[in-house]
This record gives structure tokens, C-alpha cells and sequence, in this order.
């Protein structure tokens, strides 16, 4: 079941099929539950560039082969579009994401919340799914705070949000602050270069270890 949220108020729990009486999982997708960089840069491979792994960014790691400027920042916009409307569901799986997921599913209800243009809703519902990860899944806009709250309100004990970017984070610390959260980053290339704040959101980099950390909330609710 999919959603797309930034032009609609945020969906009851009901409407994505949920019940609300269980603990809730607030779920991103890239760089958490699949390899978006890698994604991308096979689809820019397809194009003539290249992605070079030197910093924590998007458009200003695409390159012309042999060339030391980055692309423009609309050309980059322009690919990015492209590849979210051509390309979205061709994208390597985080390692034991979808595993995880399933065994936490059995004591927790799962949304998916991702940011992208709406235009990748259905190939990245379809890349899910593909996946073992049929979760209702809302395309958002902008920081996740705001949604991740309301969300988080209709259900019955603890709600973690899980995601990469400390804007998120920040975001829903800021919104929602009973709201556990924790970062992780997929991609082994991006891990030295992510920003952190680990005095205010965990970092857990890996499934098993982040599945671990979950569980200790969700035990911790019902002590």
C-alpha cells in the first residue's frame, strides 16, 4: 500500500492498513534499506558520468570522465529526476535489511518514509516489494520531523525513527523527541564522510547491530 504525503495531511495508521496497537517503525530507504548512491551512479554510468565517492554530497560528486569539475547543479537535478521516474527500482539491497525488518515486523508496525519525487512511487513501491518489504510507504517532502510526530502519536507504545541524514534526526528530535532514533549508513564508501551526532541519535551503522539496538527498545517498553 502506497502514499504520497506532501500535498495531503499526513494518513491515519488505519489508512495504511495498520491497527495502532502496536510500537511503530519509522523506516527511510536510501543509504538505510537500500544503496541509492550505488543506484545512481549505475544509471549515470548509463549516461556518461561517473560518480566519484570524495564527500558526503550528490551532485557535486558526478563527474565527465576525465574531467576535475563537477557537473552543474541542474544537470545533476535533471539526472536525479531521470533516474527517480527511469531507474529507481534498479538499486542494490542494504545487507539484512529486508531480514531484519521481517522479525521486527512480528512485534512492531513498519511505515516506510521516504523523501523523493513522487514520480519514484511506484518503482520504488515495486523495488520493495521485490524485496520482501510490502510496508505502506509515503513519499514525503522536506525535513521528517512533522510527519514522523504525527505518526508516531497514533501508535500504541515506543515509535523509532531510522534514517541517515541528521536533518531528519535533528528534525524529528525537535518534533517528536520521546521518538527513539537512530542513523545508519548503508554504503560503506559514505560512512567516514557522513556527518554525526551520536550524543543525540545513535549511529549504527549495519543491520544486525541496529536490528539489536531496536530490540532493546521495544524490550525496554514492556519491562
Amino acid at each position: 500500500m502506497t502514499f504520497t504525503s506532501p500535498d495531503h495531511p499526513t494518513p491515519e495508521l488505519s489508512a495504511l492498513g495498520l491497527a495502532g496497537d502496536r510500537p511503530l517503525l519509522i523506516v527511510d530507504v536510501d543509504e538505510v534499506l537500500g544503496l541509492f548512491m550505488e543506484g545512481f551512479a549505475r544509471y549515470l554510468g548509463g549516461q556518461g558520468l561517473e560518480m566519484r565517492f570524495d564527500r558526503f554530497a550528490l551532485f557535486q560528486n558526478i563527474y565527465r570522465p576525465g574531467e576535475d569539475k563537477h557537473i552543474d547543479l541542474e544537470t545533476g537535478q535533471g539526472h536525479f529526476q531521470a533516474f527517480f521516474r527511469d531507474a529507481v527500482a534498479d538499486m542494490p539491497v542494504a545487507d539484512g535489511g529486508p531480514e531484519a525488518l521481517a522479525r521486527l515486523s512480528r512485534r512492531a508496525d513498519i511505515v516506510i518514509l521516504t523523501n523523493a519525487p513522487g514520480q519514484a512511487l511506484e518503482g520504488r513501491a515495486r523495488w520493495l516489494k521485490r524485496h520482501g518489504m510490502d510496508y505502506p510507504l509515503l513519499i514525503n517532502s522536506g525535513l521528517k520531523g512533522p510527519i514522523a510526530a504525527a505518526l508516531a502519536a497514533q501508535a500504541a507504545g515506543p515509535a523509532v525513527f531510522i534514517d541517515d541524514m541528521i536533518p531528519n534526526l535533528d528534525s524529528v528530535a525537535e518534533h517528536a523527541p520521546e521518538v527513539a532514533r537512530f542513523q545508519t549508513v548503508a554504503d560503506h564508501r559514505l560512512r567516514s564522510m557522513a556527518p554525526s551526532r551520536p550524543d543525540l541519535h545513535p549511529r549504527i551503522d549495519g543491520w544486525d547491530g541496529l536490528e539489536a539496538a531496536i530490540t532493546g527498545v521495544l524490550d525496554a517498553a514492556v519491562r
